[in-house]
């Protein structure tokens, strides 16, 4: 790989000097073109014209280059997509070409390199880039006569990001957007960055346009050789490897090692919640008791819960922090954030019982449903950094706006709980954090916790109204299948932990409406809904996701339908996505592949888990439900896929080691599966009689068995069965479990079976008297832990065949006293 950059740069700069004059020309913009229209030919432009007519009156054109009677100078093709990303680009004087063969079609007949520039709508720099560059109307002459310009969503395509992300990272070492690259005709790199200061962007144009009519073959054989490299990349294939039982743990403790242990999260600034890493820690957490896992997970969540990446006032976590100590954020919202963060905050309060850590998960969803929610039940995808021009200035405030906002004594509690001083956190204004535990800073105000919290929840009601009345940041409408299908997976959850019907409701109407507008034919999805329309083929991550969030509709419901879709879902993305001669899941459909350099398979984790490991965890979640053994099959070869890369760097896989766990040990929460899916145990504290004045709680568990199917009764009339067992799991330290009441068996004669046999089945509930122990109540007065584990074992039998016995582990939710 040196050779390869060293050539590239011999190749880039050496010839610096042939084209300085042109150069220096295009610099000086006081001699930009009058006018850089492009004419289109009259079928396109009556397209292109009927597209910006129906965008109503109401629209804004993104552009400085306006008439007099405010329409847009410029329109070119990006007017006709289904993409937020890719209209803010429609009237640039750039002549973009969305993604497809027309593009290169245009680039091999007129022998022209691609610049290829890749971003999102809410990326603050790709903002930046387009007001410095793209609107300049000297770059744009300079793309438009040298080069054919593609403009690509990468929340659309994620698939061609991964492909030419990697190319930047191992032509530079990192990565980022926007993304630019200039490619052959053929959609091999040739060089690759991110963001370009417009004087560095024309120059580099000026260097690769001069280089691709002087050394045209040279040009090409560099391309050839990155294509090679990002393929070898890519390829996802090592040798199998046996994962043995100490994997987990492996990975666990690399990620202890890599956890921060002043500020929380891994590593230095910038600083991503890194959500995948933090779950596999609470999973583990949740599974084997680890309490160093458990720490560093949840100190994680507490300092970003009390840092600027998180919206004190509206809910809700921005993308990133520029520092480390999660003060300043880079302001965008994403839709996927919310979603895998609502899941960890609720996994952190399961397993601590902070009421704290509930709260955090309860107002991100809040956010989601107030904010983020389309009229016809979507999610939107995000909303901006920037807005009037600044980047964050819509959650900036100063005291002055504080005390204007509220009464004189909440603006006296508001700037001290949130840090806030005349001179600022950023660029004059005050980011609102926590520097003070709210538990802390209540006591020293002589404050119950619980009445800080009643007053701050009043005076954050106050600050939102007051911002409302601001310009807001642009919000991205699009509503993606994959990212609609975690949201609604956190809602599902959520749903059931908090007792929120309301999030239940928002789950399943936003599930109808992906099902109704983006599903197009029974196993095919779309990827995008914008304005009515569905557009894009679905990939990979969309059909696992979508299928997960069918999985939890189903455990939160116990409807049928729920768990149909989910494995019309998985069916599908095995039939369009498996590589059936190396192993492994694609990306994308083969088609949606033909102008890549290759191929791409997305195995490690980023900001999202994979979509490898999502679609691994669809599998076992639906091996453990149905009785279809392809899903087993299935799951277990595409863990071998990948068995050889997670056992060189166990840490790089959190999401594939998560679903590994489930494969191997079950699911975890109060609602369980056994024999194949025949049967069904949900456990919880029956909310009639919650907790008695003692403090002793009914645990309830209803057992559900498909016709035909039987679990042993409690005592079986045969010494050699398996008998159905409840028991509390390891020692706790606040509950003790009286004798449960098993249920009255039913008396049967099976063809297999001479004897009678003494069953369950049907619908069964064994009941449970949970107390507190006797010290923890005369030692606190705080509530015990809000959920306890146990432990069912069972042994399943039809009409003909005996299933091996089963213990199923049930995280059961208590009412707060």
């Amino acid at each position: 790989m040196n050779r390869l950059l060293v050539g590239l740069a011999l190749l880039l700069y050496l010839t610096t000097a042939a084209v300085v004059g042109f150069g220096a020309e295009v610099h000086d913009r006081a001699h930009a073109p009058a006018d850089t229209s492009t004419t289109y030919p009259p079928e396109l432009q009556r397209r292109l014209t009927a597209a910006l007519a129906a965008k109503g009156p109401d629209y804004r054109p993104r552009t400085e280059h306006l008439l007099p009677d405010g329409r847009p100078r410029y329109t070119n093709r990006l007017i006709l997509e289904d993409s937020p990303y890719l209209i803010q680009h429609a009237h640039n004087p750039v002549d973009w070409y969305a993604w497809g063969p027309e593009a290169f079609e245009r680039a091999h007949r007129e022998n022209k390199p691609v610049f290829l520039s890749i971003g999102y709508s809410t990326c603050h720099w790709c903002h930046v880039m387009e007001r410095e560059s793209f609107e300049d109307r000297a770059i744009a002459e300079l793309l438009n006569t040298h080069f054919v310009a593609i403009k690509v969503d990468r929340e659309v395509r994620p698939d061609i990001d991964q492909v030419y992300m990697t190319a930047v990272q191992l032509l530079t070492g990192s990565g980022g957007w926007p993304m630019s690259s200039i490619l052959t005709p053929q959609g091999e790199t040739v060089v690759a960055g991110t963001y370009f200061p417009p004087d560095e962007f024309s120059s580099l144009l000026q260097r690769a346009n001069a280089l691709w009519q002087e050394q045209p073959e040279q040009m090409r054989a560099r391309a050839a050789e990155i294509a090679r490299a990002v393929a070898e990349a890519l390829a996802a294939e090592a040798q199998a490897a046996e994962l043995g039982d100490r994997i987990v743990d492996q990975a666990v403790a690399s990620l202890l090692e890599q956890h921060d242990e002043l500020q929380g999260g891994f590593g230095d600034a910038p600083k991503f919640p890194q959500q995948p890493r933090l779950a596999l820690l609470l999973d583990q957490a949740l599974r084997r008791d680890d309490q160093a896992a458990l720490t560093a997970a949840v100190f994680t969540l507490q300092s970003m819960a009390r840092g600027g990446i998180h919206d004190q006032v509206g809910g809700g976590f921005h993308r990133y922090a520029i520092d480390n100590d999660w003060l300043v954020p880079h302001f965008e919202k994403m839709l996927h954030d919310q979603a895998q963060l609502a899941r960890l905050y609720l996994t952190g309060w399961r397993l601590t019982g902070d009421p704290a850590l509930a709260r955090v998960a309860r107002r991100t969803l809040d956010f989601v449903l107030r904010d983020l929610t389309s009229p016809a039940g979507g999610f939107y995808s995000a909303t901006d950094a920037d807005s009037e021009g600044e980047e964050g200035l819509f959650f900036l405030w100063t005291p002055a706006e504080l005390r204007s906002a509220l009464s004189p004594e909440d603006a006296e509690l508001a700037i001290a709980l949130y840090g806030v001083t005349e001179s600022g956190n950023f660029e004059g204004r005050n980011i609102l954090h926590l520097p003070i535990a709210p538990v802390k800073f209540a006591a020293a105000r002589g404050l119950t916790p619980a009445a800080l919290l009643k007053r701050l929840d009043a005076i954050n009601q106050r600050l939102y109204r007051h911002r409302e009345g601001r310009p807001h940041p642009h919000r991205d409408e699009k509503i993606l299948t994959a990212w609609n299908g975690m949201m609604i997976t956190a809602l599902a959850e959520a749903a059931d932990a908090l007792d929120e019907p309301r999030y239940l409701t928002a789950a399943q109407r936003a599930a109808e409406l992906l099902w109704s507008e983006l599903r197009t034919a029974p196993g095919r999805i779309n990827r995008v809904y914008l304005d009515g329309r569905a557009a894009q083929p679905g990939l990979l991550e969309d059909y696992a996701f979508l299928g997960q969030a069918m999985i939890a509709l189903f455990d939160a419901t116990g409807e049928q339908r729920w768990l149909t879709r989910a494995r019309e879902m998985a069916d599908a993305l095995w039939e369009r996505f498996a590589d059936h001669d190396e192993g492994g899941l694609f990306m994308g459909e083969p088609a949606e592949a033909t102008l890549l350099m290759t191929r791409p398979k997305d195995v490690t984790d980023g900001v999202m888990p994979s979509a490898t490991s999502a679609a691994l965890q669809l599998l076992a979640e639906l091996a453990r439900r149905t009785d279809e053994l392809a899903y087993e099959r299935h799951a277990t070869g595409l863990l071998a896929s990948t068995s050889g890369l997670i056992a060189r760097v166990p840490s790089a896989f959190p999401s594939l080691l998560t679903a590994l766990s489930l494969m191997r040990d079950g699911d975890t929460g109060r609602v369980q599966y056994a024999a194949l899916g025949a049967v069904r145990a949900d456990a919880h504290v029956n909310a009639e009689t919650g907790k008695g004045d003692d403090g002793s709680a009914n645990l309830v568990i209803e057992l559900t068995m498909r016709p035909g199917w039987h679990i042993n009764a409690h005592r079986p009339l045969q010494d050699a069965l398996i008998g159905t067992t409840l028991r509390m799991r390891g020692d706790s330290a606040d509950w003790q479990m009286a004798a449960p009441a098993y249920p009255n068996a039913e008396v049967l004669r099976l063809g297999f079976q001479r004897e009678p046999l003494a069953v369950y089945q049907g619908r069964v509930q064994i009941d449970a008297t949970l107390e507190p122990n006797p010290q923890q109540r005369a030692d606190t007065t705080e509530d015990p832990s809000a959920w306890l584990p146990f432990e069912l074992r069972l042994q399943a039998c039809n009409d003909a065949i005996c299933l091996a016995p089963e213990t199923l582990v049930l995280q059961v939710p208590l009412p707060a006293r």
